[in-house]
């Protein structure tokens, strides 16, 4: 078939690499080719990665900025550390240019609808918070994010992963290293703290800004971010909803959403129950998220839901490259 992927960010980019020997596969991308990059913080777990990359004929080991060996972590004016098992940054952007090598790719270009129509037999819609070309959500969640890269003169303020959960887990602040001297600093709040609480670490620990971004970030779950697909546009990763929304985390969801378009290509509809079943649990991670959010959250009323997402976790650490500790997780539901 030939097949537009529109938006070549980790699911775009994935895609190409996983379809281009079987298919004739175009990409679009709005970026031109100088300003193109990946705007999230890099963090990810290496276990899963290894194995994305593997079937792409990559070595994730080559893409690896940071090993994590613990993640600190502020709350309630308490630090505690979380024992990582993966936890990790990369060069995300490389990864990304690496997998679309050898594929034709239209760079500075956002296409309408219409004309991939009537080209391409399918349309990919990786375009992320955007969902350029699927119906637009009727309820649709999204917290603001900002974000600095920094490079440190004096000494980097943390040796490893920083966390600070923002009251009521209405967010949280992120500080993750890129090699000896930089670091991605941001947050994401839905009380829109998040501008404030960067500059402040900003101010306070000092650092030359290399980058700055700022976007909206999906954590509406693919529950409610029907429909997958819409004439020939099939949705994948973000733009139907693929973001962990406990972390704010969606590399890792949107390459196992990538792999279930590929092994349901053809078939819609199964591609649709498949992305249901598979991330089904994110429905009750919202639900304890936006209960904190709003102060509803009730230890005898929700324990039963965290009790779930504890067990989830838990049972996929590799996946999410932490200890899963109920201890932590009650400190979270007592913030």
């Amino acid at each position: 078939m030939k097949i537009a992927v529109v938006g070549i960010g980790v699911a775009g980019a994935y895609l190409l690499a996983r379809l281009k020997n079987q298919h004739e596969v175009v990409g679009f991308e709005r970026s031109t080719i100088e300003n193109h990059d990946s705007i999230c913080a890099w963090g990810t777990s290496k276990a899963p990665m290894e194995e994305f990359a593997n079937k792409v004929g990559l070595d994730f080991d080559d893409y690896v900025i940071h090993d994590g060996k613990q993640m600190y972590i502020d709350m309630n004016s308490e630090r505690f550390q979380i024992k990582l098992k993966g936890l990790c940054t990369y060069n995300k952007i490389g990864l990304i240019k690496d997998m679309a090598k050898g594929c034709k790719i239209h760079y500075g270009a956002a296409p309408k609808l219409q004309d991939l129509e009537s080209e391409f037999d399918i349309i990919v819609d990786s375009t992320g918070f955007h969902r350029s070309y699927l119906p637009r959500l009727e309820k649709d969640f999204h917290l603001p994010t900002y974000q600095y890269k920094v490079e440190y003169e004096n000494g980097v303020p943390f040796d490893d992963f920083y966390l600070k959960p923002f009251s009521s887990i209405s967010g949280y602040f992120w500080y993750f290293p890129l090699g000896d001297n930089i670091a991605h600093i941001g947050a994401g709040d839905k009380n829109r703290n998040h501008i404030v609480e960067t500059n402040a670490f900003l101010k306070k620990y000092g650092g030359k800004i290399l980058k700055t971004v700022g976007r909206p970030i999906r954590l509406a779950t693919p529950d409610m971010c029907e429909p997958f697909y819409h004439g020939k546009v099939i949705g994948v990763g973000e733009s139907i909803g693929t973001v962990y929304p406990l972390l704010g985390e969606g590399i890792i969801p949107s390459m196992t959403c990538g792999d279930i378009f590929v092994d349901t290509l053809g078939d819609n509809e199964r591609y649709r129950q498949t992305v249901l079943e598979k991330f089904a649990i994110y429905s009750k991670v919202l639900s304890f998220v936006r209960n904190k959010m709003d102060s509803k959250f009730g230890m005898m009323k929700n324990f039963f839901d965290m009790l779930a997402i504890y067990r989830y976790m838990k049972k996929n650490e590799r996946r999410f490259g932490m200890e899963i500790k109920m201890t932590d997780m009650m400190k979270v539901a007592k913030a």
